[in-house]
């Protein structure tokens, strides 16, 4: 498989399955199971990562917006909310931010095999399946306290694990915590933003103990491709979340983590 194909095969793969709730780490090992496909390095994950932020950014503009704005003035109740949720989201990053620099070495290394993507990914859906199934409460994002803020940072830190899912234990916690459907993705779709930032900050870091070229093609298809099916994932996602439910990506995952055990 030529480079060229293969990194719009990776930034599909990286923009649809970094906000679904179904493991983006089970997936970018399929293209070198199936087409024993080669890493296109470093420069190339910063691409894709770039690719995403960008697109959950553009797609949270408004409040972005807001957010920023809050900061310096709070003459609305509208600011006053957006300031709060502000907040939630920084404590909410900061757990996986003391893990990740904590933990940096041992994640670096990489040590995991298929099947514990595969049993990761299957132990994550069943979690993600009881808290769909036992989450009664309809609370809005704008009710998050800061112990919640601070469960979903906890929870989210297990996404450090391949085949986790961040956005799924996000959405995971969430519900655990009794935000409704909508906007527990949402929150976590949103966290994704300085968590995304966090990770290609580490891999800056990488790059200045290796020398490597890079394909500016090459990194220009995975960056365009990861953002548009990011921005229209995250679109598609919370548009349907609450007529579809969970259980859908729950199934999906347990045919995925089967396939891989199987393999």
């Amino acid at each position: 498989m030529s480079d060229f194909l293969l990194s719009l095969i990776l930034g599909l793969v990286q923009g649809l399955t970094e906000f679904l709730p179904i493991s983006s780490s089970a997936h970018l090992i399929l293209p070198s199971l199936i087409f024993g496909s080669n890493d296109l390095g470093l420069y190339f994950d910063i691409s894709v990562h770039a690719g995403t932020l960008v697109a959950v950014t553009y797609y949270f503009r408004s409040d972005i917006y807001l957010m920023t704005k809050s900061i310096f003035y709070k003459n609305s109740d509208e600011l006053v909310k957006h300031k709060k949720l502000t907040y939630q989201l920084v404590i909410a990053t900061l757990p996986i931010v003391i893990t990740g620099f904590v933990f940096k070495d041992l994640i670096e290394q990489r040590i995991f095999s298929i099947d514990s993507i595969a049993i990761s990914n299957l132990f994550f859906a069943a979690i993600l399946f009881i808290a769909f199934i036992r989450h009664k409460s309809n609370e809005g994002i704008y009710k998050l306290t800061v112990y919640a803020a601070l469960f979903i940072g906890i929870i989210q830190c297990f996404a450090l694990i391949p085949g986790a899912s961040r956005s799924g234990t996000a959405i995971t916690a969430a519900l655990l915590i009794g935000l409704n459907l909508k906007d527990a993705s949402k929150f976590a779709f949103m966290l994704g933003i300085p968590t995304i930032l966090g990770a290609m900050i580490l891999l800056f870091i990488d790059l200045k103990s290796v020398a490597m070229s890079f394909d500016l093609v090459i990194l220009t298809s995975g960056f365009l491709t990861s953002m548009i099916f990011a921005f229209f994932t995250i679109k598609l996602f919370l548009g349907f979340v609450e007529k579809i439910g969970m259980i859908p990506f729950v199934i999906y995952r347990i045919l995925l983590g089967t396939s891989l055990l199987l393999i």
